[in-house]
Formats: C-alpha cells, sequence, structure tokens
C-alpha cells in the first residue's frame, strides 16, 4: 500500500472539485488485491450478503464486512478521511449547506454512531458474466460523507472484459452526462456519493450523481466499497 501522505491531495483534491472524482493509480499492490479476493468466501469476515438480482439492484453478489475490519480497509478509512473533510467542508460551504465535517475519521463515526448508525458499510462486490450494477447513491442514514472510494481489485482486459465504471451528472435542466472509467487493478477512484456543487454565472448550484458497473461480458470482476459513514442498525 502507497503511503497515504505521499499521494498527491493537490491533484486528489482539485480533480474532486473539478469532476467530482479523482483516481490514485497504483495505491495498491497486487498482493493486497489477491488477498481481499481470496477472503471473499470466509464467511466470518461478513455481516450481510446480498444477492442483487433479489433486489433489483443488478445481477452479482456483495458482502458487508464486520467490525473491526480488516487492518487495510480500516487503514485506507481512518487514513483518507482527514484529506478529504477540507473538500466536503468546501462544498457544503459553498452550496449553504448548513453542515460541518470533523477533521478526524473518530469524530465523525461517533457522531454516526450517535444517530444509531452503527453498522459497517465496507463492502467486496463480486461480478461474474452478465453482472452489472444499477446506477445508486450509497446513503444509509441521516448522517452521511459527501465522498466515498472504490478499490478496483482485477485487472481489466485480463481477469474480465466489460464491467466499467459509470457515474452520472444530473444537472438541473440540462441532459445527463455519463462518465465511463476503466481503472486498473490496485487503483483506488474518490468519487461523490449523492451530489457536489459546480460553479455557474450565478454562483454554485448542486448537481446529483449516481454510479453503477456496465455488463461484464466475460471473467470475474473485484472491487471492495470504502464508505465512510456507518449504517443504521
Amino acid at each position: 500500500m502507497e503511503d497515504i501522505k505521499d499521494i498527491n491531495w493537490p491533484d486528489i483534491q482539485g480533480s474532486l472539485h473539478q469532476k467530482g472524482y479523482a483516481l490514485v493509480p497504483n495505491a495498491l499492490e497486487q498482493k493486497e488485491c489477491d488477498q481481499l479476493i481470496e477472503g471473499y468466501d470466509q464467511p466470518e469476515f461478513y455481516r450481510k450478503t446480498i444477492v442483487m438480482e433479489r433486489y433489483r439492484f443488478g445481477l452479482g453478489e456483495y458482502k458487508y464486512f464486520n467490525y473491526p475490519l480488516p487492518p487495510l480497509i480500516q487503514h485506507l478509512r481512518k487514513g483518507f478521511y482527514p484529506k478529504l473533510a477540507p473538500v466536503a467542508n468546501k462544498w457544503m460551504e459553498v452550496l449553504q449547506i448548513p453542515v460541518s465535517y470533523f477533521e478526524n475519521f473518530a469524530d465523525f463515526q461517533a457522531l454516526c454512531h450517535k444517530h444509531q448508525q452503527d453498522k459497517p458499510t465496507a463492502l467486496i462486490l463480486k461480478y461474474g458474466v452478465g453482472g452489472h450494477n444499477t446506477l445508486h447513491q450509497d446513503l444509509y442514514g441521516e448522517v452521511y460523507f459527501p465522498i466515498q472510494m472504490v478499490l478496483f481489485l482485477s485487472q481489466p482486459g485480463e481477469d474480465y472484459e466489460g464491467g466499467e465504471f459509470v457515474l452520472t451528472q444530473q444537472t438541473p435542466r440540462a441532459q445527463s452526462k455519463a462518465i465511463v472509467l476503466k481503472p486498473n487493478k490496485g487503483d483506488i477512484l474518490l468519487f461523490t456519493t449523492n451530489f457536489r456543487p459546480v460553479k455557474g454565472s450565478r454562483g454554485y448550484y448542486r448537481v446529483n450523481m449516481k454510479h453503477g458497473v456496465s455488463e461484464v461480458h466475460s471473467g470475474n470482476r473485484y472491487t471492495l466499497g470504502i464508505i465512510f459513514h456507518d449504517a443504521l442498525s
């Protein structure tokens, strides 16, 4: 794992402000990705399994981790949060939303627990042939953090074909914009959980965003999502 302090945070924060997403390339080592995939079939790590087609979420399966989280996931959650909180606070400021995020993750998590949000939301996802994820937002209660991340554990073109990561931006009084990304194994993608500010001629306005996964044509695609807010009990 790349040292979090060595990531080019000014560029990452700038990309989040400008586009609502940012890529951290080669953040994880290949063996770290493989170890997370190997843990997929170890039930003691997880609190819940979701078969996506049962809920019309798409086609595939994902599993929510139990607390305590695996060390790598906890390290990323605690280490990335204080770098992202200034971006989140700037978004709230320019959109005039009366929300302010704590500087450190422990205080933010304590706020979640105060609102009965104490279930971990980190999850690992597996898609086979035909697998896909419909456009959605990961909101689990009243308290939320507006940025989340995905760890890409499989290599496109080798482990699977298709399965692009899709973001849609719903700008008021305009057609929706689709953003299609195909990060490599070991990359981390940071992106907005539900909305971001965009500067217009009369100041900033809010655009809603959703994310999903296009259909996998061959192979298996694994990713791991890290959401900073916890879920309701």
